[in-house]
């Protein structure tokens, strides 16, 4: 296309945008993809398509600022979600939107969960097929341009030169077109919406060079360019499919709050029948029932049943929760073995699960705002670029030079400064780094977080699930171990969680005792050779002094109980073992200078006992997520660099909100999408590995964006003054490419997750008041 057709089409989008603004588009109904904010204001969430830097960021919220009505609009770089709301007063227009977001040059639709990963995958396609063909023509090419070059010196006919230049074009010039479209589009799109995108002078200068080439081939010059346009866009593609690699590995993270988040409920209609329906049809004031094993649907109050219900995910809390009727409830929290009827007292998209997300969606949005090295070197990339290449333009004519010298060389400077080496300088770091991580047990999610993790200050850590290990044990001696057996084989037939550590004591090939039962709510009971046992609450078990004892002995832990007949309760101590090397790990943080806290939604006994054993004098106890979420942003408008390490449901906005962040495998799975990083095993070592890596790698970024800039500070002067021809500022661009990839190569080294002596004169960081100390 050329520049007129360009101009022509940014006029038509212009129109078509003008004419949307002024009569909003009603051709079809997008009322189902709006909900409403709390404060009765409208939102409507948008996947964007073709957005790749921080300049796209900010050219989609500058432009739709504009568009009235529009209160905030906010993008998601990682997701490319947008998040538009409008103002209160304001009547929504998502037609309105998608027509801007098209002026701008950008296709979107209403947010689908599963739409964004399957364009990811295509695209993701689409770019390893164009570098399969780059690499191909580049090779063919080159061979026989190497045959030209050879036949320069020898006895090459002007034919036989000729007619090698014109197969050199028969295979790069359709290779060209097909693997340069991820460039042409986005420079194309930028022209259409009136902005100068980075792929724009790379079309420029790869067109440039093949046109040239074939008026030099037609006019029988000695030299073609048509292995330098070529091999540019091959490089420039390995950058392109390593950057879309790592945004592949960042999981959506709705996706994986549907995990936790209910489809349907149960509605007890009003003749007493139970009937499965949507959750959108789930009013305030209607009764759900909550099954044994399901998660509850809907925020709510109880109004018949007891039953036990595991809120590890959502709160945070060690044990199970007793609740019985009055008992307020909250959306996602598993049920365990009591029937509950559930008056439901928040509206679908207006519970816990939805302001947790909430929460995730802004505290994403605001970190996508950061602009990350590369982006911050790409920004004035564009305008030195074309100044640099309109200069040597003009300078040479100014000179007396013809206009095909002149464009010779101009075209020579904008090869030379194609961003090869800028494209390659962080996608090669954040892949190396990757795979030094996984050697270390650590999955990075989000490769751009690797500078940022490089940056780490402080470090604040979940307790349950992440200073210890997710499976609950035994936390005192057994005692009697015909009693431990017997209460053992008894648990087998309980799917309670506290059961499962006393389970794991039982022999190997034990089976459940015949004809147990399980009492909602309470525990398990069999009788046994005329016996009657029973294991669970203290109340069930008559234990409740044994209880309280056990309980003064291990705080940190709650008790499990087993009876046998009229004979003495036992109660058992179940708690979740710290990681084996959590002690080692806190104190090569503090060996570091790094500052460490706990904010844990668990009860105050069981993370004081934590924190005495970890020597950690900052901690919180009994947090909400919306607690965390204040406590990290405290930490960072204190000027701290934090690394949240947290596994549970209320740790996902703590997770998205931290400057760095790392889960558990073990995790939930939406609190794996909200952190940057996973890491494998029974040990807490990765969090010294994801620091080290991290400085490593940040620092080799750092060094790759200098080498890129020094080879142009030396390579745009040679090519200015008329000293590099296309072909040699291909070869040279390639060059500082392979520069790059080998300094990049360097992060393989394997990190030391290993505690290491303080070093003379590092001092202890003081602690401020950020997090309180109890």
């Amino acid at each position: 296309m050329c520049c007129t057709d360009a101009a022509l089409a940014y006029v038509e989008a212009h129109a078509a945008w003008s004419e949307a603004n002024t009569r909003p588009s009603r051709e079809r109904n997008y009322d189902a993809f709006l909900t409403r904010t709390r404060a009765g204001a409208a939102r409507a969430d948008f996947a964007v398509e073709g957005v790749r830097c921080a300049s796209c960021l900010a050219a989609i919220e500058r432009g739709l600022a504009e568009v009235p009505g529009v209160a905030v609009a906010r993008l998601n770089l990682t997701e490319r979600r947008l998040a538009v709301e409008w103002a209160p007063e304001a009547e929504p227009d998502v037609g309105l939107i998608r027509a801007r977001l098209a002026a701008l040059g950008y296709a979107a639709h209403p947010f689908d969960p599963h739409r964004p990963a399957d364009a990811e995958a295509a695209e993701s396609e689409r770019l390893i097929r164009a570098l399969a063909v780059a690499g191909f023509a580049s090779m063919n090419v080159m061979l026989l341009a190497i045959s030209v070059w050879a036949g320069s010196v020898s006895d090459m006919t002007p034919e036989n030169r000729d007619l090698f230049h014109w197969i050199q074009a028969l295979v790069a010039l359709p290779a060209a077109a097909y693997a340069g479209r991820p460039f042409y589009d986005g420079a194309l799109r930028g022209l259409r919406a009136g902005r100068i995108t980075m792929d724009f002078p790379i079309t420029l200068g790869v067109v440039l060079t093949l046109v040239m080439s074939v008026v030099e081939t037609a006019l029988g010059a000695t030299h073609a360019y048509f292995d330098g346009a070529i091999m540019l866009l091959f490089f420039l593609l390995i950058g392109r499919v390593l950057e879309q690699a790592m945004r592949r590995r960042t999981r959506t993270l709705a996706e994986n709050l549907a995990a936790l988040r209910c489809e349907t409920a149960a509605r007890i209609e009003p003749d007493g029948s139970v009937r499965d329906v949507p959750l959108a049809e789930v009013a305030p004031g209607a009764r759900v029932l909550v099954r044994p094993g399901e998660r509850v649907p809907m925020d709510g109050r109880i109004e018949r049943g007891r039953s036990d219900l595991d809120r590890s995910l959502v709160t945070g809390e060690t044990a199970p929760v007793p609740v019985e009727e009055g008992a307020l409830v909250q959306a996602g929290a598993l049920n365990g073995d009591g029937a509950l009827v559930v008056a439901v007292t928040a509206a679908a998209g207006a519970g816990f699960l939805d302001e947790v997300e909430a929460l995730m969606r802004r505290a994403l949005e605001a970190r996508s705002r950061a602009l990350v090295l590369a982006d911050r070197a790409t920004r004035l990339y564009v305008p030195l670029v074309h100044a640099a290449a309109a200069l040597t333009f003009a300078g040479w004519i100014v000179a007396g030079a013809g206009p095909h010298a002149a464009l010779l060389t101009a075209v020579a400077v904008l090869v030379v400064t194609c961003p090869c080496a800028l494209g390659l300088a962080i996608p090669a770091v954040q892949v190396v780094a990757a795979g030094a991580l996984f050697r270390d047990g650590v999955l990075l999610n989000d490769g751009s977080a690797l500078e940022r993790m490089g940056e780490i200050d402080t470090v604040v850590f979940d307790k349950t699930g992440t200073l210890t290990l997710p499976e609950p044990v035994l936390a005192a001696e057994a005692g009697d171990a015909a009693a431990l057996a017997r209460a053992a084989r008894l648990a087998l037939s309980s799917r309670h969680p506290m059961a499962a550590a006393l389970a794991r004591q039982a022999a190997e090939g034990a089976e459940p005792y015949p004809g147990a039962q399980e009492a909602a709510g309470l525990g398990v009971r069999a009788t046994v050779d005329g016996v009657e046992l029973r294991l669970g609450s203290p109340a069930f078990c008559g234990a409740e002094a044994q209880a309280e004892a056990a309980l003064a002995a291990a705080p940190e832990a709650s008790v499990i109980c087993f009876r046998a007949g009229a004979g003495e309760p036992v109660a058992y101590p179940v708690a979740q073992a710290l990681r084996p090397d959590a002690a080692a790990v806190m104190a090569a943080l503090r060996a570091e200078g790094r500052r460490i806290a706990i904010l844990s939604g668990d009860r105050p006994s069981a993370v004081a006992a934590v924190a005495a054993r970890l020597d950690v004098s900052e901690w919180e106890a009994g947090l909400t997520p919306q607690d965390k979420i204040a406590r990290i942003e405290a930490l960072g408008r204190a000027g701290r660099r934090v690394l949240m390490v947290g596994d549970g449901l209320n740790d996902a906005p703590a997770l998205a909100a931290a400057h760095a962040s790392l889960s558990p495998v073990t995790a939930a799975h939406v609190s794996q999408a909200a952190a940057d990083a996973l890491f494998l095993g029974r040990s807490l070592a990765p969090v010294l590995s994801v620091i080290a890596v991290g400085a490593r790698a940040r620092r080799l970024m750092r060094q790759n964006l200098w080498l890129a800039g020094a080879y142009n500070l030396v390579a745009v002067p040679l090519a200015a003054a008329g000293l590099l021809t296309p072909l040699i500022a291909a070869l040279a661009m390639s060059g500082s490419s392979v520069v790059v990839t080998l300094n990049a190569l360097r992060a393989r080294a394997r990190a030391r997750p290993t505690p290491s002596p303080r070093p003379e004169g590092t001092a202890e960081v003081p602690a401020d008041p950020a997090i309180a100390t109890p």
